[in-house]
């Protein structure tokens, strides 16, 4: 399980960071920390319901996630089978506070997943996408992804950051297609 963002306290917070904040949300969930590894990423390691799940950070900004997510891959045997990996990641093409579950697809120009897919040499891996909207008139997608929401926008982050989380969680217990049956209907809380 892979949450973007970008590192640094200049980000948290940000839109572009709900994807790392699942992950630090699980991480609390589970009672664990998340700590530097050798794959460029804070990660922890956690077994639950008698599976193992590793949740990480790559701590390479937005824009490079592949380098760091081809190394988690490779440590932890998952790199034949996309189908084991989960990205969390911030979607302006959902409106602020809505979650959907998908399996493969393309990158709607999210530079992150671009990224990633290109450094696996294939899009196959699931995405739980929490919307954050468009910006508001002619502002640039990359000012308004690294800015940090006001408050009531921020409240609808927090509860899709609650959400995604229980997306993951689902994915894990039930698979990937109970997940988007749950989670694809439901409009933002």
């Amino acid at each position: 399980m892979v949450g973007i963002g970008n590192p640094g306290p200049d980000y948290d917070g940000t839109r572009h960071n709900v994807g790392a904040d699942v992950i630090h949300l699980l991480a609390s969930r589970f009672g664990v920390g998340l700590r530097k590894g050798k794959e460029r990423a804070l990660v922890a390691e956690v077994r639950t319901g008698g599976r193992y799940l590793v949740l990480a950070f790559p701590q390479t900004y937005v824009n490079l996630s592949g380098e760091s997510v081809a190394r988690l891959v490779r440590r932890y045997g998952v790199e034949g089978d996309p189908s084991r990996l989960v990205v969390v990641h911030d979607e302006l093409d959902l409106p602020t506070g809505r979650i959907r579950v998908k399996e493969g697809g393309g990158t709607a120009g999210h530079n992150g997943l671009e990224s990633i897919r290109s450094h696996l040499k294939t899009g196959a891996f699931i995405r739980v996408r929490l919307g954050i909207g468009r910006p508001p008139g002619r502002q640039a997608g990359a000012d308004y992804v690294l800015k940090r929401p006001g408050k009531g926008e921020r409240i609808e982050l927090d509860v899709a950051v609650e959400e995604g989380a229980d997306a993951v969680l689902s994915i894990l217990a039930h698979g990937v297609g109970e997940a988007m049956n749950r989670f694809n209907g439901q409009k933002p809380s």
